[in-house]
């Protein structure tokens, strides 16, 4: 989801474990942007129109993805407006299902597609597996963690279990926790919501390796762990994930 608000001063790039620095023992992953990305828009516009029984043309597919995307998208990207009715909403989607739900529904409801039940389809997209596409190389990266013993949490700004979507791709088992803004009570780049992740994991900040793809990934910096900043990518393509294990397995 999109992250909240982003400290300024933060930039891309990977903020690398000093000389000095102890091993990594745990990576905490970004979940959107990082791990997987949301599916591509034509497929969302059609998938949401099939489940209320409606066929488009591409035409109209295109069309209406296009006005979806500037209204606002779960996953991104953010609004070019949040109509003030939505606005209270919109300021809670990561911290409350109800609000996650609702202010994603009422965006897409300001795009009038003539088709019943049509915003709450598009919303349905979102909180299941096939909603989503795993980055080419997250589950060998994933894997490759596991393998040398290094903890894994899932760390994100959302408003909904993603749970579901790791047993559905076959990679529950290789995710330790999970520190969802939702269930934590705090957003990135809230410190403590990375604290909560190391805790989750029994292991110190400044043990633990953050992945994302935002500057608010890199408020861990504040919570003492290290940082690597990755370029978020289109669905199933790779980011450079296997950066990562540069810093993190010992070779």
């Amino acid at each position: 989801m999109p992250d909240h608000a982003e400290p300024p001063h933060a930039s891309r790039g990977a903020v690398r474990p000093s000389a000095s620095r102890r091993p990594v023992e745990a990576v905490l992953f970004d979940f959107h942007g990082t791990l997987a990305q949301v599916e591509e828009p034509h497929d969302w516009v059609t998938a949401a129109a099939t489940a209320c029984g409606v066929t488009l043309e591409r035409m109209r597919v295109t069309a209406l993805a296009d006005r979806l995307l500037t209204a606002g998208r779960a996953g991104g990207p953010l609004p070019a407006r949040v109509p003030p009715r939505l606005a209270e909403l919109w300021a809670d989607r990561d911290l409350y299902e109800h609000a996650h739900r609702g202010a994603y529904t009422g965006l897409a409801e300001t795009v009038d597609a003539g088709i019943d039940g049509f915003a709450a389809a598009l919303y349905e997209r979102v909180l299941v597996p096939e909603g989503w596409v795993p980055y080419s190389d997250t589950a060998t990266t994933l894997a490759a963690l596991r393998h040398a013993g290094v903890k894994v949490a899932v760390v994100s700004n959302i408003g909904f279990d993603i749970r579901p979507h790791f047993a559905a791709w076959g990679l529950d088992a290789l995710v330790d926790a999970y520190a969802l803004s939702y269930e934590v009570g705090r957003c990135k780049p809230d410190p403590g919501i990375f604290l909560r992740a190391c805790g989750m994991l029994g292991v110190d900040p400044e043990r633990a390796l953050m992945v994302g793809d935002t500057p608010a990934d890199a408020g861990a910096v504040r919570a003492g762990c290290a940082v690597l900043v990755l370029p978020c990518a289109d669905p199933g393509r790779s980011n450079g994930l296997g950066a990562v294990l540069d810093l993190a397995v010992r070779h």
